[in-house]
């Protein structure tokens, strides 16, 4: 259990550290598409560097006029 647990804060890291070297974190418009691409790079960890490059586009939804 405890390995798994190392494995997995080690991983969350990398991420963070491809999110950071791809300058997500320094982007000042905090919407929906650039927030889930910067979650969704963390979890992908490791795979940032041999060529995953995930991006989400969403929109949320405006309120009725």
């Amino acid at each position: 259990m405890r390995i798994g647990s190392i494995v997995l804060v080690v991983w969350l890291v990398i991420g963070a550290i491809a999110a950071g070297q791809r300058h997500y974190f320094s982007d000042s418009d905090a919407d929906c598409s650039n927030l889930a691409t910067i979650a969704v790079t963390i979890v992908a960890g490791p795979l940032n560097y041999v060529g995953v490059d995930p991006k989400i586009s969403c929109e949320t939804p405006q309120p009725s006029k």
